[in-house]
């Protein structure tokens, strides 16, 4: 196989409530080049526990965390971004949301789009982020 999964899960252990049956990553490394992540969220990626209800800028931190630790399981690092996209529910968790965002990608200048959604995959998310990195060749 030419691509590397990261965290592979079903989501009939992540969405129990909605009967879904289908087979997905947190993250794949393709090609050992390009990192696509998974949307991340306020969700410790080992419990599934929901993180920081209510909260936008601590969501943002426990999501920007686990970006980095994935990153860094894919052979990469947050200094690698190029891109993000950033999902938030509300309009007014976007100075929040993007205050913590920017501590964790000082000096990376990646591309960035930011959406407003009605909704995620759970209500008590209100702010999901998806990144897509490179893994530097070894100089």
């Amino acid at each position: 196989m030419i691509h590397k999964r990261i965290r592979p899960f079903n989501t009939k252990e992540t969405y129990p409530e909605q009967k879904l049956d289908n087979d997905l990553s947190q993250g794949v490394v393709a090609r050992g080049t390009m990192v696509f992540l998974r949307g991340q969220v306020a969700q410790d990626l080992d419990t599934r526990e929901s993180l920081h209800m209510g909260d936008a800028g601590l969501q943002t931190a426990k999501t920007m965390a686990n970006i980095k630790m994935l990153l860094e399981e894919a052979g990469s690092q947050m200094e690698h971004i190029c891109r993000i996209v950033v999902y938030v529910t509300d309009i007014r968790y976007r100075e929040a949301v993007y205050q913590e965002m920017g501590k964790w990608l000082k000096g990376v200048h990646p591309c960035s789009t930011g959406i407003v959604v009605p909704a995620l995959a759970r209500p008590e998310w209100v702010v999901e982020i998806e990144v897509t990195a490179v893994i530097p060749d070894a100089a």
